[in-house]
């Protein structure tokens, strides 16, 4: 059996790599050619001490000294020592630069361009491989022509060559203007990537999930990757935009839900004119019962003021989820604030 383990640095770099089940963590980084923080091997000096994020795993012989009991109970964990027995996500407290790797780099053609909305603009990339990430990490996408780059949140799922995106079309941005005026079919992009601590987690509650404008994108990464890994505990989506012009990809979002059983989603919309039956922010059309007494997993990707006012909103209604994950952006006119 080979599992992946996601590497994550302090600089926000990931790098998965694969591990089989009788190998150790250190010995699968060594093969490939990643110096995660090493030194005896033995279990004692304590130098490779990490955390793991998610997954499970069993670990050798080792001395209070290097992991005590206590940190071992809070999920740290020595790599000379541990053997995955799923897939994880392990965070090394050092930088990639310092374990003398890189973030990987990529290049494909545009295969799809969609420019239906007057506000968002959808596209899909062809990679030469299938790109490994974790669902609502993002990459660093190089825009041709300019020596720029932008962040964007993957909207595939992982493991596939076909990657998709969705972009804000902002006034006079470098990016908006490429795909709404000069992107063709056939185009070669460059990104880097993933990055982002933003992603799902092990679903082992209740989640509620909130969008605010293309702040969907990393949500629809990950219901398509619970498509092929389905869970026991229900999902809710609230989607919340500026105008009516603003919603998006809803007939994926309806397939979605005829795939997944335990999810559902509403969307609502901030423009009083618009005549959605859903006027203003999401958090409008929530109440403490979404939180089940603490015991679910909130994930928030928007602007800053959408995430600012989300917590309000816990605040207001008294509940605190069991985890609270968020992804702010920044765009000119992305204002679907909470």
């Amino acid at each position: 059996m080979t599992y992946n383990i996601a590497l994550q640095f302090e600089d926000g770099v990931t790098r998965i790599i694969p591990c089989e089940a009788d190998e150790l963590v250190s010995e699968a980084a060594f093969r490939a050619k990643i110096n995660i923080p090493l030194d005896c091997r033995d279990g004692a000096c304590g130098t490779c001490k990490c955390h793991c994020e998610s997954g499970s795993y069993t670990q050798g012989v080792y001395i209070d000294d290097a992991l005590t009991e206590e940190e071992a109970s809070q999920g740290y964990l020595l790599t000379c020592q541990t053997r995955p027995q799923s897939d994880c996500v392990i965070r090394v407290p050092a930088s990639s630069a310092a374990c003398k790797t890189a973030v990987a780099s990529h290049a494909g053609p545009l295969t799809v361009i969609d420019r239906t909305s007057s506000t968002t603009v959808s596209f899909t990339l062809r990679a030469d491989k299938p790109v490994s990430f974790l669902p609502g990490q993002y990459v660093n996408l190089g825009i041709p022509g300019t020596g720029e780059h932008r962040a964007y949140s993957f909207s595939s799922a992982p493991g596939q060559t076909e990657l998709s995106f969705l972009i804000r079309d902002v006034p006079d941005g470098l990016m908006s203007r490429f795909m709404r005026h000069t992107a063709q079919a056939g185009d070669s992009m460059q990104f880097t990537g993933p990055y982002g601590s933003f992603y799902l987690r092990p679903v082992e509650r209740p989640v509620l999930m909130l969008a605010g404008g293309t702040g969907l994108a990393p949500f629809l990464s990950m219901l398509r990757w619970l498509q092929t890994q389905p869970v026991a505990q229900p999902i809710r989506l609230a989607y919340g935009v500026n105008g009516n012009d603003d919603l998006v990809e809803l007939a994926t979002l309806d397939a979605l839900k005829a795939a997944l059983p335990d999810f559902d989603y509403f969307t609502c919309v901030v423009d009083p004119a618009s005549g959605h039956p859903r006027l203003g922010y999401v958090t409008d059309h929530l109440s403490a019962a979404d939180l089940h007494a603490g015991n679910a997993d909130v994930y928030v990707c928007g602007p800053p003021p959408m995430v600012e006012g989300v917590r309000r909103w816990m605040a207001g209604v008294g509940v605190a989820p069991a985890h609270f994950y968020f992804e702010k952006f920044s765009a000119a006119s992305e204002g679907a604030a909470a």
